[in-house]
């Protein structure tokens, strides 16, 4: 199928996935709506692909799904079809740093290594556990907003969305509060410079240093072992089997950021949303009781992740009415799927009191985010904390100045100056 005959310009659905395009990044529904109404399977024009395979966008939410689900079609393991250099590194830059986008964690693997590595994780992250952790986030989000109440105003991102979760993750880790800042660098500079399709030879200096202070931490924590997570995953057993030395730093590389990642996005994004939909703000505010429903809601509408990881076609199959190949490559748009009119009523609208929201904004199947339960709980707490305590927040700048940023997988907002 040609795309460009079918009214989806080459150029514009590729900025999907660079980010160089200002205005669909802004605001890329009009286009995933236009793309759903063409096919549910789509090819992308991905010149980096080669002659031997092709590159699929997954709009709707049924071929998502089993394109999520699906173990015995699709794989996340690029190892298996030799497309590790199609993420911007090579099988020889592995030893450069020990993070996880080099390494293979639980995002990168399937049975039965995922579910090796992922219990011996998921004991840390136990509902109990997670829901013990509420009176700390709450003090900590207490604490952001006495620093700025007085002000009258704030960087949403900078001084809200962005420190609560990464001091939330950041004290289960036990990283020290000083190397805060520093990891956040390192975070963005390797969030924009990995990705489909991206070789920044300068990340590699941010990986190489990332790397290196994780396992100067975990030998730290060897020599003076905590109540942290850090600790538990040293010492962590589960049949008899633990994490090996590369998995470990690979799998705290991952909890340090995404720990805090997608959290971040989630209250920044699904604030700007709210501020966008007065009505919407005016009923949370009027019915705090709303705010779980509110979170499902903002998740599905403007999510923190715009596409999932890529997985790749094991075997021949028919997909949406396309013929997929072994060795292709397939990303379920997160974005589209959420706002599949087949799926919810009223799709493009905000609706915080929906009720009817099976979205799939944390992935589905095996890989679903192990950090879901945590970004839930931060954002509750985020939103209640903030509403109740800055019930007239409002933008502090004109809503065309907001400038959005796309990394990895996720757009999100560089900066959102409110006023209360």
């Amino acid at each position: 199928m040609n795309t460009q005959n079918q009214g989806t310009p080459d150029n514009a659905i590729f900025s999907l996935f660079s980010g160089d395009n200002a205005e669909i990044l802004a605001n890329p529904f009009g286009l995933l709506a236009m793309m759903r109404s063409v096919s549910a399977v789509m090819p992308l024009p991905f010149p980096i692909m080669g002659p031997d395979h092709t590159a699929w966008m997954v709009t709707r939410m049924q071929e998502a799904v089993q394109v999520l689900k699906d173990q015995a079609h699709f794989t996340v393991d690029a190892s298996s079809i030799g497309m590790e250099g199609l993420f911007g590194r090579d099988s020889a830059e592995a030893d450069d740093a020990a993070t996880f986008f080099t390494n293979k964690t639980m995002l990168t693997v399937d049975e039965p290594d995922h579910r090796r590595l992922r219990l011996l994780v998921s004991r840390a992250f136990t509902p109990k556990y997670i829901e013990s952790l509420r009176p700390r986030v709450q003090e900590i989000a207490n604490e952001l907003l006495d620093s700025v109440q007085e002000q009258g105003q704030m960087d949403l991102v900078a001084d809200y969305a962005f420190p609560l979760p990464i001091n939330v993750i950041s004290e289960m880790l036990g990283v020290p509060r000083a190397d805060r800042d520093q990891i956040r660098v390192w975070s963005e500079a390797l969030a924009h410079g990995l990705g489909v399709g991206k070789r920044d030879p300068g990340v590699q200096a941010h990986m190489r240093a990332f790397g290196e202070y994780v396992a100067h931490l975990v030998a730290e924590k060897r020599q003076h072992p905590a109540e942290d997570l850090i600790s538990q995953l040293i010492a962590i057993e589960e049949g008899g089997d633990r994490l090996s030395e590369t998995e470990l730093l690979s799998m705290i590389t991952l909890l340090i950021f995404a720990g805090h990642e997608t959290t971040s996005n989630l209250i920044a994004t699904g604030s700007l949303m709210l501020l966008d939909h007065p009505d919407q703000l005016e009923q949370l505010k009027a019915d705090p009781g709303l705010v779980s429903s509110a979170i499902e809601e903002l998740l599905r509408f403007n999510g923190p992740a715009t596409i999932a990881g890529p997985r790749f076609a094991i075997e021949d199959i028919e997909l949406g009415g396309q013929q997929i190949k072994k060795g292709d490559v397939l990303f379920a748009i997160l974005a589209s799927a959420n706002r599949d009119e087949s799926q919810f009523t009223e799709s493009e609208e905000l609706d915080i009191a929906r009720t009817l929201n099976r979205h799939i904004a944390f992935g589905q199947g095996i890989h679903t985010c192990l950090g879901a339960p945590l970004a839930r709980l931060e954002g509750d707490i985020a939103f209640s904390t903030l509403l109740r305590r800055l019930p007239n927040l409002r933008l502090n700048i004109p809503r065309e100045n907001i400038v959005w940023t796309f990394s990895l997988n996720s757009r999100s907002v560089s900066s959102l100056p409110i006023a209360f």
